[in-house]
């Protein structure tokens, strides 16, 4: 079946080239977001062939590889959504008081944990490697739910609402996660990049 589909294609789409062009992008899109290699790779092959499947649905108004990559942020987003659990949800009731000693009373950073300055602007610094490696290995260094909450808001740009909806999660719940996945990537970067 898969042989026919992939002979049966849209004029100007060719999906016998596919692994060899977007295989890696896939991966390296996915594994920014899901911490585990062989769960990238299984939702880069589950991709590859729900594409296959709805091949004759592509209308061609984008690109293959966005289209690609729209199939797999479904892909994960579904992940996301199941691997959620109502435990995993409490975030309230497991609260740590850590990031509290960061600000003064009157909600002003404490000086000594204030963030440091960066001398770089934004787009210099996602250029540089070096920086784009320790942002992956901080954010596999984040708890689960914050790096997912994190990956759909700040990566993928997913609208706060539509990520409480997918996640079955309060916009409070959000905004702490959020929180606490922003103070981690700050304080590892701080350490691991930004280390004189």
């Amino acid at each position: 079946m898969i042989f026919f589909l992939m002979h049966n294609h849209t004029s100007g789409v060719n999906p016998e080239n596919w692994v060899d062009l977007y295989a890696d992008s896939l991966y390296r899109f996915a594994i920014l977001r899901i911490n585990d290699k062989n769960l990238a790779q299984d939702l880069v092959q589950d991709t590859f062939l729900s594409a296959l499947k709805s091949l004759n649905k592509f209308k061609q108004k984008s690109t293959v590889q966005t289209w690609l990559i729209t199939i797999l942020k479904h892909k994960i987003v579904d992940h996301y959504r199941k691997s959620f659990t109502d435990d995993e949800n409490d975030t309230f009731s497991t609260s740590s008081n850590g990031d509290l000693n960061d600000y003064l009373e009157n909600g002003m950073w404490n000086t000594e944990k204030a963030p440091r300055k960066w001398h770089k602007t934004a787009d210099d610094i996602f250029e540089e490697k070096e920086f784009l490696e320790t942002l992956h290995q901080c954010l596999s260094l984040l708890p689960e739910q914050s790096r997912k909450v994190f990956s759909l808001r700040e990566i993928d740009g997913m609208k706060s609402i539509e990520i409480c909806k997918e996640l079955n999660i309060s916009t409070s719940n959000l905004w702490v996660l959020l929180h606490r996945a922003r103070n981690g990537l700050r304080k590892c970067i701080e350490k691991t990049w930004m280390a004189p």
